[in-house]
């Protein structure tokens, strides 16, 4: 018997980093999994993104825990393409139960020469494809009557500010926070949670690349692996400069489980004690 046995749940930004870490976890206790990432790349984020084999990749572990999966190649910022993917998983599976909105990119803009491109890039993925993720499946969800769980991916940065060069992130990510807090209410009659997850930094490709490097070691011009964690390492209380996803993960499988089944609009800080505040 698995926490999730007989759910369903929506995750997006599936393919590789977080969202492949959650669709494991929650098969592993029981739940099916609606998979969809964009697998391509967006001109504005300075790093490579997901691609169609990373997907394949998650379809092929989570068939191994013995979970059905529907995948699907969308992009969150076109409603479009969610109102269809919910479509696509209630034909197949008959509800949805939970929703990970996941999806969501990095990149850097400093405030004098960031391009709207780049902030609009950012908030149409970060904020806008969050709603576009959650806004189909609450209509099935509350006709269902069996309540459910929305699950946010947030960030530190959400809460708190960050050193520099981030301000569509962070405007984003505190986007989310306020939306979820007004979810949790127009929702909780109908027992369908809303919370977010906060994570400080995860050891991902979004977050092991060139670009985030220079935003935490920008007095050096090639900073090494290990100038890096150490940078990383004086932001956070816990003597460790990042986590894995699997960590992210359990906190995401307590709030898609009945374990936290009263408990909506809060930022769960996943964030190693993290020293900075604003």
């Amino acid at each position: 018997m698995g926490k999730l046995d007989g759910k369903v749940a929506l995750i997006t930004g599936a393919a590789r980093g977080q969202g492949r870490s959650h669709a494991l976890t929650l098969a592993r206790e029981g739940a099916d999994i609606v998979a969809v990432d964009l697998v391509g790349q967006i001109d504005s984020v300075p790093y490579p993104m997901s691609r169609p084999d990373d997907l394949s990749e998650t379809v092929k572990l989570v068939e191994e825990l013995d979970r059905r999966i529907l995948a699907r190649e969308g992009d969150v910022r076109n409603p479009d393409s969610m109102n269809t993917l919910v479509a696509d998983a209630i034909d197949q599976f008959g509800h949805i139960d939970i929703v990970c909105a996941n999806a969501g990119i990095a990149g850097l803009g400093d405030a004098l020469s960031m391009t709207p491109k780049q902030w609009t890039d950012m908030v149409d993925v970060n904020l806008s494809g969050v709603w576009f993720s959650i806004q189909p499946a609450l209509k099935p969800m509350i006709e269902r009557g069996a309540g459910g769980s929305i699950i946010i991916t947030s960030s530190l940065y959400g809460v708190k500010a960050p050193p520099g060069n981030l301000a569509h992130y962070t405007a984003a990510k505190h986007g989310v926070v306020g939306l979820m807090r007004a979810l949790s209410v127009e929702l909780a009659p109908h027992f369908i949670r809303v919370n977010t997850i906060n994570p400080t930094f995860v050891q991902t490709d979004m977050m092991q690349n060139d670009s985030m490097i220079s935003v935490f070691v920008p007095d050096k011009d090639n900073p090494t692996q290990e100038e890096f964690e150490a940078a990383m390492q004086q932001i956070n209380v816990m003597p460790v400069p990042w986590m894995p996803p699997a960590d992210v993960s359990k906190t995401v499988l307590y709030l898609a489980s009945d374990d936290s089944r009263f408990v909506t609009g809060t930022t769960a800080l996943i964030d190693l004690g993290a020293r900075q505040i604003s």
